[in-house]
């Protein structure tokens, strides 16, 4: 479907679309007075503008709703372990088992079920993610989780506009990389959370682990600016070299750093066992 051929649909029909793409009943129908819409960019647009700027945590909580519970074993063994997507290997029963009860654990905390999205994410990752926004307050994981949500709709509006033209699409305003100079390789499987100071506090904002090249390339969702503010991210090194059997100086590395406008931040670490050095990159 075109965006030509969406703007045609029955407002009915167009709002029930858009709901599949995002569950609260508030978005969809504050996008619904932009309908039709004049480009895809602008769809984007305005579902970021009206999902930050007008949605709460009664919205937000309402959308995680129409996420389907993929907690279970039975579930997650048809996910993870049914078969092998693009190089990403099938999971263990013990990951899975991890997985379930993580999930479990995770709802039980915070009340809702975990929203990530898992596009391109093995089930160790997803895990690992799991298993680090456990640690979280619940301020943090809702921002975070409608981050995701967001994320998500993207997504299925890609998927919801086949031939529509999404090459505006960039990646993260903030990205990273890691490389162990050390070992001279990336940095992988490295938890990094992206905080910025509310209330005088430093809250998470954003969350996520370094790929096989040492990169989060989705650390905020496409299209998403912050404003000109101080930001900080902090490198979970501790646990990286405790899974190399190496002792380590830093148990974490935070590095504070200053955006100005919306264009990109990209925000690498150099990091061995007893040093390290980071600059903005590009």
């Amino acid at each position: 479907m075109t965006l030509s051929q969406f703007n045609t649909l029955e407002t009915s029909i167009a709002a029930k679309h858009l709901m599949d793409c995002c569950g609260s009943n508030k978005w969809v129908s504050n996008m619904m007075t932009h309908f039709p819409f004049t480009s895809e960019k602008v769809l984007v647009d305005l579902s970021a503008k009206i999902w930050y700027d007008e949605c709460g945590e009664t919205d937000w909580r309402e959308s995680f709703t129409h996420h389907p519970k993929i907690g279970d074993v039975k579930s997650l063994t048809e996910k993870f372990a049914g078969k092998e997507q693009a190089g990403v290997a099938v999971a263990t029963i013990e990951t899975i088992e991890a997985l379930a009860e993580a999930n479990t654990d995770y709802e039980n905390k915070f009340g809702f079920i975990f929203i990530v999205c898992a596009t391109g994410k093995s089930a160790n990752e997803m895990l690992q993610i799991l298993l680090d926004r456990l640690n979280n307050t619940l301020q943090e994981e809702l921002h975070i989780a409608m981050g995701e949500q967001q994320k998500i709709s993207i997504i299925r509006f890609k998927k919801l506009l086949t031939d529509g033209d999404f090459s505006f699409l960039k990646v993260s305003q903030i990205t990273t990389h890691v490389l162990d100079t050390a070992l001279g390789l990336p940095g992988k499987n490295i938890s990094i959370r992206l905080q910025s100071k509310i209330n005088n506090s430093w809250q998470t904002i954003s969350q996520g682990i370094t790929n096989a090249d040492g990169r989060i390339p989705d650390l905020l969702p496409q299209e998403r600016t912050l404003k000109p503010d101080t930001y900080k991210m902090v490198f979970d090194t501790g646990s990286y070299y405790a899974n190399q059997n190496l002792k380590t100086f830093y148990p974490e590395v935070e590095i504070q750093f200053s955006t100005f406008d919306e264009t990109h931040y990209h925000v690498p670490l150099l990091i061995n066992p007893f040093g390290f050095n980071t600059y903005r990159g590009s």
